[in-house]
């Protein structure tokens, strides 16, 4: 592994980047660290292949930045299951980001790669808060319903009923210490609102969520949902993304119509400030990353398809997380939950 300091800068934050996991890596993840690291004032750690980083470097100005190499041949395809990762890959690029935050050279980590193998690498080497199986990607997902966040929304495709409790715990948690709302609601997700609907899991876990001291109002349906009637909804991750990617389409969809139908009467520039307030209240926009909870240390899996400016944006919901220490405010939280179970 080589590690190679291009500068030596003190800055606040340290971020570990996967650059070669998304859609346009390494390219686009290792412009949007230098912007990000520019606008910031945070300190970078490219992981990746020595040379392909280097060639990218030298058609920016870096000067002033504080950017450190760490190279590896090895990187997460698309498919691979995690169990694979782990056992074969232990030097990818996601592996190495991981590993630099366990061992204190990095505060947060950042990767466009594989959610399956962001989750099962941080798992496996950060581990998780006591009592919690699993960790969840979630948060807030829809404009219209600021107040409702949605767990999980993607790294648990399969999910047993105790840990549809766990991702209830940690989003109440979210809900009241980090966006500061008092004695959040929680709900399923379900097929219908009355106890007994849903599936198998569901309905395991409607019983689990009755027997906690959590602020449980049953199920909800999904009309409810973009309403805001509850402040935080639980679901598998399989369910889960796909709301958050039907919000994300319906967003594009619904504001290009409007726009045809807005052309005639207002000027391009109403038009524009029209259409993109519409696709920010139908869904909150994601390409800035989500965050896992419920692991030791800041992973933040930023989109697959994530362009330059939002791993940039990224970088600024990282630092955030870090100097509002999200993860402490988390793990205390949940050990108040669990002491009165």
């Amino acid at each position: 592994m080589e590690n190679n300091a291009l500068t030596n800068g003190e800055c606040m934050i340290k971020i570990a980047v996967d650059v070669m996991g998304g859609d346009y890596a390494p390219q686009q993840i290792i412009k949007g660290s230098i912007d990000g690291a520019k606008k910031y004032n945070a300190a970078v750690i490219l992981v990746g292949n020595n040379e392909v980083i280097q060639k990218e470097l030298n058609k920016h100005d870096i000067s002033g930045l504080s950017i450190e190499i760490v190279h590896t041949d090895e990187f997460l395809i698309e498919g691979e299951s995690p169990a694979f990762t782990i056992r074969n890959k232990n030097n990818s690029s996601i592996m190495l980001c991981v590993k630099l935050v366990r061992d204190g050279k990095a505060d947060a980590v950042i990767s466009a790669g594989p959610t399956g193998g962001l989750v099962a690498s941080s798992v496996h080497i950060l581990g998780t808060f006591e009592g919690i199986s699993r960790p969840v990607i979630g948060g807030p997902f829809m404009g219209f319903a600021p107040n409702t966040l949605l767990f999980d929304v993607g790294s648990n495709v399969d999910s047993r009923p105790e840990q549809l409790l766990d991702f209830a715990m940690i989003g109440t948690v979210y809900a009241d210490k980090i966006m500061g709302i008092e004695e959040p609601t929680v709900a399923l997700a379900s097929v219908g609102s009355e106890e007994g609907k849903g599936n198998r899991v569901v309905r395991e876990a409607y019983e689990l969520l009755k027997k906690t001291g959590l602020n449980f109002i049953g199920n909800i349906e999904g009309n409810d949902i973009v309403q805001g009637k509850v402040n935080v909804v639980i679901c598998d991750g399989f369910v889960g993304n796909i709301l958050l990617k039907f919000s994300e389409g319906l967003s594009i969809v619904v504001s290009n119509w409007l726009k045809d139908r807005l052309s005639y009467n207002l000027s391009d520039e109403d038009g524009k400030n029209i259409t993109a307030e519409l696709q920010h209240r139908i869904r909150i926009n994601t390409h800035n990353g989500v965050m896992l909870y419920g692991v030791n240390g800041i992973v933040c899996k930023a989109h697959g398809n994530s362009s330059a400016k939002d791993i940039s944006d990224t970088m600024a919901m990282v630092k955030n997380a870090v100097e509002s220490d999200v993860v402490n405010k988390l793990r205390t939280g949940l050990a108040n939950i669990m002491s009165k179970k």
